[in-house]
């Protein structure tokens, strides 16, 4: 493990999923102990997207943007919101120069699949036609989130693929959950890990499955066809439960035609790149950045 990220590891929380309600708790105090972001280069705006029921938003808006991306947070389908992620949608703002829509999807256990992806998608309409209002092009509208959030923004691209929605330019994975099968060697055997380990990945499922069957838009690995999706940006953690299916997706995108940059960065456990103070977490932050920069470009 990287020496920087080992030193944090007395310090992070043990999460029980089992209880969504206390870890929301926890989670929250995290991240109001993070640096605060620099945030004097960029408008911010709460909004509330219209949808049943309607979805909240934080918008960052900084100078001379064109692109956008919905970006969706971690979390294990059952905590975060757009407070919690406030450090991080910032920061991935001012690293790539896109406007950053965070959006406040319902929570599992409360909301089960496909309640979140179906905020996720009602946003993603409302961004790309109310795209000359919020001074992007509708061509540069690309999704991306961490864990959680990128198994959304996975699930969302295969649908909008499906239902002929909104075009979608790049796609940025950060350690997404993809696969509840469980199956990979990085599932099977990572039962200690730092953050997040095989059993919690597994209640966090349940959580979000509740009592329906895992379908392509809510596990992107079970799909058949990954064709005709947009490219990549895919980074994996190496002492992650999902790092397998990451490079697996990987893999398998590329298979189908579509263009993909994986990082599988070493030495790093799942969530790592919030611990900020740490250079390998700056190093994966500004990348995130510059791959989405470099997507959204003209």
């Amino acid at each position: 493990m990287d020496p920087e990220l080992e030193a944090f590891i007395p310090l992070i929380p043990d999460a029980d999923l089992t209880d969504p309600a206390a870890e929301r708790e926890t989670l929250a105090a995290l991240a109001a102990s993070v640096p605060p972001p620099d945030t004097s280069e960029m408008e911010i705006e709460d909004l509330a997207v219209p949808a049943d029921p309607d979805v909240p938003v934080r918008i960052y808006r900084p100078r001379h943007a064109e692109g956008a991306v919905l970006w969706m947070h971690g979390g294990g389908w059952v905590m975060g919101s757009v407070d919690t992620e406030h450090p991080w949608a910032a920061r991935l703002a001012d690293a790539s120069g896109a406007v950053v829509i965070s959006v406040g999807y319902r929570l599992a256990p409360e909301n089960p699949f496909p309640a979140a992806l179906d905020d996720v998608y009602a946003v993603l309409k409302w961004t790309a036609e109310h795209a000359a209002e919020l001074g992007v092009d509708p061509d540069r509208i690309a999704v991306g989130g961490h864990s959680a959030g990128g198994g959304l923004a996975a699930g969302v691209a295969l649908r909008s693929r499906d239902e002929q929605g909104p075009p979608i330019r790049f796609q940025l994975l950060n350690q997404p959950g993809l696969d509840d099968r469980q199956q990979t060697w990085s599932q099977r055997n990572f039962t200690d890990t730092p953050w997040m380990n095989r059993d919690k990945v597994a209640i966090a499922w349940r959580h979000y499955l509740g009592s329906a069957p895992a379908t392509p838009y809510a596990a992107p690995a079970r799909a058949d066809d990954l064709s005709g999706l947009p490219p990549a940006y895919i980074a994996s953690a190496e002492l992650c439960p999902n790092r397998d299916e990451n490079i697996e997706y990987a893999s398998r995108l590329l298979q189908a035609g579509v263009s993909v940059e994986l990082h599988q960065w070493a030495g790093t456990f799942h969530g790592s790149q919030a611990i900020v103070s740490a250079e390998v977490s700056q190093r994966q932050i500004a990348e995130l950045g510059d791959a989405l920069r470099r997507a959204l470009a003209g």
